[in-house]
């Protein structure tokens, strides 16, 4: 059995990151193919997944929705917005969704793991820690983002 291309955890440094998790990132960062991706845990491979995309004609509600209401996530989401000077801009955040109705096992689990799989994608521009729903509404991705 071959583990070429993808990253092996050890003990300090949480889960592996999956091939197709980097490449659904990078679809998003350059080729704006998807409004947002979110990841999880897959134990049993001891690597990080990804679970769901949503097309670039995704609401910010539709990503919100898709978030699991129990258990944690990672998610990145592609934000469009306009500047005060007319200019579209976009900024990319990483959201660690971590309600806390989870299990703790999954809580620890997302949380040791973190570090390690943001560093895996390159261009996040805002980080978001979010327990419940309104530590990542839109107004707080607006606000973060202007």
């Amino acid at each position: 059995m071959s583990f070429r291309g993808v990253s092996r955890p050890n003990a300090s440094s949480g889960m592996g990151v999956a091939d197709h998790s980097k490449n659904a990132f990078i679809e998003l960062q350059r080729k704006k193919a998807h409004r947002y991706v979110i990841f999880k845990i897959d134990e049993k491979k001891k690597e990080v997944v990804v679970e769901k995309t949503g097309g670039p004609a995704e609401s910010y509600e539709d990503f919100a929705a898709s978030l699991p209401e129990n258990d944690c996530r990672y998610a990145v989401y592609d934000f469009d917005f306009v500047t005060s000077e007319n200019c579209q801009k976009s900024k990319i955040f990483f959201i660690a969704w971590s309600p806390s109705t989870s299990r703790i096992r999954a809580k620890m689990l997302y949380a040791t793991s973190k570090d390690r799989f943001r560093r895996e994608l390159d261009g996040i521009h805002y980080e978001i820690q979010a327990t419940d729903p309104t530590e990542m509404d839109l107004e707080v991705i607006r606000e973060r983002a202007n």
